[in-house]
C-alpha cells in the first residue's frame, strides 16, 4: 500500500508522518493469525460484528482505499494494528493504509482536516483544544478508556492527588493529556493546577530517573511506557483515569476528515464501525492483541497483555454518550484554563462530533 503521488508523499514527511504497510495479517505470529479473525474467541464478535451487522455497515461498492494515522508506539491504539492484521478492516471492504504519526497534534488534524490521511486515532484531551480552534475533523467514535498514570516514590510523601499542592510534577509534554489529566483531578480537590503545583518537563524515558533524583515528587506518563516504569523502579501508583467516575468514561478517539465524512459518509461508518470491532477483540483476546503490539514496544507480550486488561477497551461510546463525554471534558479542559473560559461545552461537543452510525446527516 502506497501513496500514489510523490508530492503527497512529501507532504506527509514534511508533517511528520511515516507510512506502514500492514496487509491483513502480513505481520502477525503464525499463531495469531487465524483464516476466520474472529476464530480465536467467538465472544470476541460485538454487536456489529455478526455477519448481518457487518453486512450493514461494510461500504458498499468498490473497496474504499483510506488512510488512517496513529502512533505506533502506543498501546492505545492496540486496535489498528489488531483490525489490519485481522482482516477487519477488509470485513467492512476497506483497504486502509496506516500511517506512524510522530508531528504535532495541530499537524496531524491538519493532516486529516486537508485531506493528506483520512481519519486518526488519538487522545482526547490532547485533541479537544486543537479541535476548538476549527479543523475540518469529526470525532465519530470512542476507542477505549484508561493508560494515563501518575506515580510517586514509595518512601515518598505524595499518597494522593491531595497531596500535590505545592510539589513539583514531571511530565514528558506540557500540552500531554496526562497532565492535563491529572491537572483536572488537582483541581477537583481545590488545588489550583497552574498556581499549585510545578510542572517540569523531561524527555519520557527520563522522568523515572527525574523521581529517583527528588527533581520531582511525582511524574505522569501513558502506557507502555508508564506501565513499564513503574515495574521498573517499583513506584507507587497514586492515580489513573480509570477510577471512580473516570472508570466509565473512555479517553482515546477516532477523528475522521469532514469532507470525507459529508462526500463518503458509509466510508466512515464502515471505518468507524471496524475499528469498535477491532477493540471488542482486543478486549476478547488480550494475549494475542498484545502479541500483534509486541514488535512496537520495550516490553514483554505478558506486561502488554497486563495493561490492555487494565484498559476498558470494551468502552468506547458513539453518539449521544461521546457527545456527553466530549462536553465532560471541554468543561473540565475550561476549569484548569486549558480551554477558553467563553467555550460553550455542549456547543463545541456538537460541532466536532459526527454521527456516522446513525441515519442522521452529518
Amino acid at each position: 500500500m502506497v501513496i500514489a503521488h510523490p508530492s503527497r508523499r512529501s507532504l506527509l514527511r514534511a508533517a511528520g508522518i511515516a507510512t506502514l504497510a500492514f496487509p491483513a495479517g502480513a505481520m502477525a505470529p503464525r499463531d495469531f493469525a487465524p483464516a476466520d479473525p474472529l476464530a480465536l474467541d467467538p465472544s470476541a464478535i460485538c454487536r456489529a460484528g455478526t455477519a448481518s451487522g457487518v453486512a450493514a455497515a461494510a461500504a458498499p461498492g468498490p473497496r474504499r482505499k483510506l488512510k488512517l494515522t496513529f502512533n505506533a508506539n502506543s498501546i492505545c491504539t492496540v486496535g489498528v494494528p489488531v483490525a489490519a492484521r485481522q482482516g477487519i478492516f477488509e470485513r467492512y471492504n476497506l483497504d486502509v493504509e496506516l500511517i506512524n504519526f510522530g508531528g504535532s497534534t495541530d499537524q496531524l488534524l491538519e493532516a486529516i482536516a486537508t485531506g493528506k490521511a483520512d481519519a486518526g486515532v488519538g487522545m482526547a484531551l490532547r485533541w479537544l483544544k486543537p479541535l476548538e480552534q476549527g479543523f475540518d475533523v469529526k470525532i465519530t467514535t470512542a476507542i477505549h478508556g484508561g493508560c494515563l498514570r501518575l506515580f510517586a516514590r514509595q518512601d515518598g510523601d505524595v499518597r494522593s492527588v491531595a497531596d500535590l499542592r505545592g510539589k513539583t510534577v514531571g511530565v514528558s509534554d506540557m500540552a500531554a493529556p496526562d497532565k492535563n489529566f491529572f491537572s483536572i483531578l488537582a483541581a477537583r480537590q481545590g488545588i489550583d493546577p497552574v498556581r499549585d503545583i510545578t510542572w517540569r518537563q523531561f524527555p519520557a524515558d527520563l522522568l523515572g530517573e527525574a523521581l529517583k533524583r527528588g527533581d520531582v515528587q511525582a511524574i505522569c506518563l501513558s502506557d507502555p511506557l508508564a506501565w513499564i516504569v513503574r515495574e521498573r523502579d517499583r513506584l507507587l501508583e497514586v492515580a489513573t483515569n480509570v477510577s471512580g467516575e473516570y472508570a466509565h468514561r473512555s479517553c482515546c478517539i477516532l477523528g475522521v476528515r469532514g469532507s470525507l465524512i459529508r462526500s463518503d459518509r458509509a466510508a466512515a461508518r464502515a471505518l468507524s464501525t471496524a475499528l469498535i470491532e477491532a477493540q471488542d477483540w482486543v478486549t476478547a483476546n488480550p494475549d494475542a492483541a498484545a502479541a500483534i503490539f509486541a514488535p512496537h514496544a520495550r516490553a514483554p507480550v505478558e506486561q502488554l497483555a497486563a495493561m490492555l486488561r487494565s484498559h476498558t477497551h470494551h468502552h468506547h461510546p458513539t453518539g449521544q454518550p461521546l457527545r456527553a463525554e466530549l462536553a465532560a471534558y471541554i468543561e473540565e479542559l475550561k476549569l484548569v484554563k486549558v480551554m477558553r473560559p467563553n467555550t460553550d461545552p455542549a456547543r463545541l461537543s456538537e460541532r466536532i462530533f459526527a454521527d456516522v452510525l446513525s441515519g442522521e446527516a452529518a
